[in-house]
């Protein structure tokens, strides 16, 4: 099966070890990702409501609080809506957890990164991460 049969999208931040780590594990088993930095991106309200649904989660699920404005957005309160959190991340692109990934097996946020390996058909022989923990692949 070519990667042409089995595209791969990963919504990435270069930055986040978890991301990179999760770069590095589907390279790992063969694949060629496409790799969307959304920092630079951006999002579409469209877009977000999409993955997220797709996910299974709710926006607020997929909002990153730590190192982003959330708080300082008034994001964190229980009053927000969805609506008013959506509006942010498309405004301030780091709201967005990550890494997000899509296959033909489905959608997820993938924390902790070993959570893409149940959306690829074939896996790395061995993989260990940046921090040189080594992922059981069995």
């Amino acid at each position: 099966m070519s990667d042409a049969d089995f595209p791969i999208v990963i919504f990435h931040n270069p930055a986040c070890g978890t991301s990179r780590n999760v770069v590095a594990m589907v390279e790992a088993a063969g694949y060629a990702p496409k790799i969307v930095e959304y920092l630079k991106a951006g999002w579409s309200h469209d877009q977000l409501r999409e993955l997220a649904g797709e996910a299974e989660l709710t926006l607020r699920q997929l909002m990153r609080e730590k190192g982003t404005p959330a708080a300082e957005l008034g994001l964190l309160a229980d009053s927000s809506t969805e609506d008013q959190i959506l509006d942010a991340m498309v405004a301030h692109p780091i709201l967005v957890n990550r890494p997000i990934v899509v296959t033909p097996k489905g959608v997820k946020l993938c924390r902790p990164s070993e959570v893409v390996l149940d959306l690829l058909d074939r896996k790395p022989a061995s993989f260990t991460k940046e921090d040189g923990e080594v992922v059981s692949l069995t």
